[in-house]
């Protein structure tokens, strides 16, 4: 068995983005929501697809923002997506699969979540993380927990993380602290880049297994003792960054595999939103419905 598991407020930017703009009858944007429904319906028939969640990022600030001012804070996102949001949750629903809308923690969290516990059930084969986010490689295990960026189509491995990043998945937080991730406000410790970075947490793992001292590094870099200097004086950052960057896996959320087993489309729900905000092309497309009409 495969658990699929989603991460819907990735889907939701990308529709946005790769799509016209698109009104419902009464004139709200819907152009993203009627995206993430046209890709979820083709991931729904997928082989092996039975299983299925969706997180979203219910609001835009986290627990993170109150650990760090320069986190991310979703400026610059614009409004007419931002609306879109409760309508995709709904959306999601009436598709029949499970919704994780986070309002403490962040989507990512959920997944996270969502991945160490279900790789963890007797019959979970793979547990596959629908997202291209590199923050979530940190959840890769082997061949049984990986990220599928579906536009590539391309599945990443644990092999496939150390390729593309240089790194094991755990020690993904660490590479991220170092180098920083402008994606979610992370400025990074300077005199690290991803080069020397990766080539220190290969050999390492984690940065506080690295050794103050540059003459004890085991890995020759360039410019060794400049950038051994940066972290030492950067020692609070680098340790505040590294726990921003690390998922959480304990968010308080259902990821029983009967709460996760998709039944089919509600068709009432369904058909509904479909009148609502002038999907009609749609209304007909799910496969499988869990009740009848």
């Amino acid at each position: 068995m495969k658990v699929h598991i989603v991460d819907g407020t990735y889907e939701l930017f990308r529709s946005y983005f790769a799509l016209p703009p698109i009104q419902a009858p009464d004139g709200r944007s819907v152009g993203a929501v009627r995206g993430i429904v046209q890709s979820l319906l083709f991931l729904l028939r997928e082989e092996q697809v039975t299983h299925v969640g969706c997180a979203f990022d219910h609001t835009v600030l986290s627990f993170r923002n109150d650990m760090f001012a320069g986190y991310k804070t979703g400026e610059g996102t614009p409004e007419d997506l931002f609306s879109q949001f409760d309508l995709a949750e709904r959306a999601i629903e009436a598709l029949g699969i499970l919704v994780w809308p986070m309002i403490e923690y962040e989507a990512d969290d959920a997944l996270a979540t969502a991945a160490l516990t279900c790789s963890a059930l007797p019959h979970v084969e793979q547990v596959v993380i629908c997202s291209p986010d590199k923050d979530l490689a940190q959840m890769v295990k082997g061949d049984s927990v990986v990220c599928y960026d579906r536009r590539r189509e391309k599945i990443m491995n644990e092999a496939g993380v150390v390729e593309k990043f240089g790194v094991s998945p755990s020690s993904i937080p660490d590479l991220l602290a170092l180098t920083g991730d402008a994606a979610d406000g992370i400025p990074g410790i300077p005199k690290w880049g991803a080069k020397t970075s990766s080539q220190l947490l290969f050999h390492y793992g984690h940065i506080e297994d690295i050794p103050s001292d540059a003459s004890e590094w085991e890995v020759k870099v360039r410019g060794a003792a400049t950038a051994a200097d940066s972290l030492n004086s950067h020692t609070s950052e680098a340790r505040l960054y590294k726990d921003l960057t690390t998922l959480r896996t304990d968010v308080p959320m259902d990821t029983s595999l009967a709460a996760l087993e998709w039944k089919g489309a509600d068709r009432k729900k369904y058909e509904a939103l479909c009148e609502d905000l002038g999907f009609g092309r749609l209304a007909s497309l799910p496969h499988k419905w869990s009740d009848k009409p």
